[in-house]
């Protein structure tokens, strides 16, 4: 049988406790970040207007829908 003292015991439940937790949090942030990725897949900002819009099409020059203008399609950027 092998004797563990009760702290050792209490710091050995507390540290994987605490591993599992930050696994979780690791893991929960990357989808986070995944879905946000694939939210703004699709999104085009006008440059005359500065409506945001969604235009899942490949176009090269995507048409906003508010005011006709023609938008050249650059990595939208999250905050």
């Amino acid at each position: 049988m092998i004797r563990v003292s009760l702290t050792l015991l209490i710091f050995i439940y507390l540290a994987l406790f605490l591993t599992a937790v930050f696994a979780l949090w690791i893991w929960f942030e990357w989808n986070r970040q995944r879905r946000e990725r694939h939210a703004v897949r699709h999104r085009v900002r006008c440059s005359l207007c500065a409506f945001e819009f969604e235009d899942p099409s490949e176009e090269p020059l995507p048409r906003c829908p508010r005011c006709g203008s023609l938008n050249e399609r650059e990595h939208f950027r999250i905050l």
